[in-house]
């Protein structure tokens, strides 16, 4: 937990920078006008479709048919949930954006300045890291869809929405955070090994998403937070399983400390 909230730390002062702070705004504004035009032009088209689907469900069909009330409350929860459903949908296309794009550049020039210790192993790609993007983005989107039955039952649309979310971080931003540094091995190992710190450290940063002005900047904040997590825990592999931080020879994988 202390590691996780040092990384928080480290982000918090990473986005201070000038170089970095654009990077971290203009993937959540650009997210935001996007589903902000398309909140106006399709809302009532989805939520009288949705209304339709619920009113198709056998065991509350008849509900609706016998009271107004039932048929008013529904739909106000329905009308609830669409708004609900914006908030993943703007981190999504937020996170799409900066794992493809503003990531790859904010980690050349953190790594610089805070980690240049370590050696570049250059185990991932741009190209693998868009490939993992677009994975998880239908993963996560697939996810969202089964569960829509669920985001009627009040509090549940929050609670699921930040579940999800904080598992497309630790997909999306993990691989991102190491494919300069990490060797193919490193890369999916601890991958593998951190798979619960960093669905935490998802998590974390997905709760921002909920916060006004602030989730301009989490998905880029959560992939910030990231790359310093991810990097320090691969300084610390190495150290500890005695391999050079820094080594003349990019091939080299296992090279032992003196």
């Amino acid at each position: 937990m202390k590691d996780i909230l040092v990384a928080f730390g480290r982000a918090s002062r990473s986005l201070m920078r000038r170089d970095i702070f654009w990077h971290l705004l203009w993937p959540g504004l650009l997210a935001v006008v996007i589903w902000a035009v398309a909140a106006v032009m399709l809302w009532a088209p989805v939520t009288e479709g949705l209304y339709a689907w619920v009113s198709g469900w056998t065991f509350i069909s008849g509900w609706l048919a016998a009271s107004e009330t039932t048929a008013a409350i529904v739909l106000v929860l329905i009308q609830i949930t669409t708004a609900l459903l914006i908030v993943p949908l703007v981190y999504l296309t937020a996170a799409m954006l900066v794992a493809t794009i503003a990531l790859p550049l904010m980690l050349e020039k953190v790594a610089r300045t805070d980690y240049a210790d370590l050696e570049q192993r250059r185990g991932g790609s741009n190209l693998g890291s868009a490939w993992n993007s677009i994975l998880a983005g239908v993963l996560f989107l697939i996810a969202l869809v089964v569960s829509l039955p669920f985001w009627l039952i009040p509090g549940a649309g929050l609670l699921i929405s930040v579940t999800l979310t904080g598992w497309l971080n630790q997909r999306a931003f993990g691989y991102d955070a190491l494919m300069f540094h990490a060797d193919r091995s490193e890369l999916q190992r601890l991958r593998e090994d951190w798979r619960p710190q960093m669905l935490l450290l998802g998590g974390g940063a997905a709760l921002l998403a909920y916060v006004p002005v602030i989730n301009l900047v989490a998905p880029a904040y959560a992939g910030l937070a990231f790359v310093h997590y991810m990097l320090e825990t691969l300084r610390r592999h190495r150290l500890k399983y005695g391999v050079t931080v820094l080594d003349a020879d990019p091939g080299a994988e296992s090279r032992k400390l003196p």
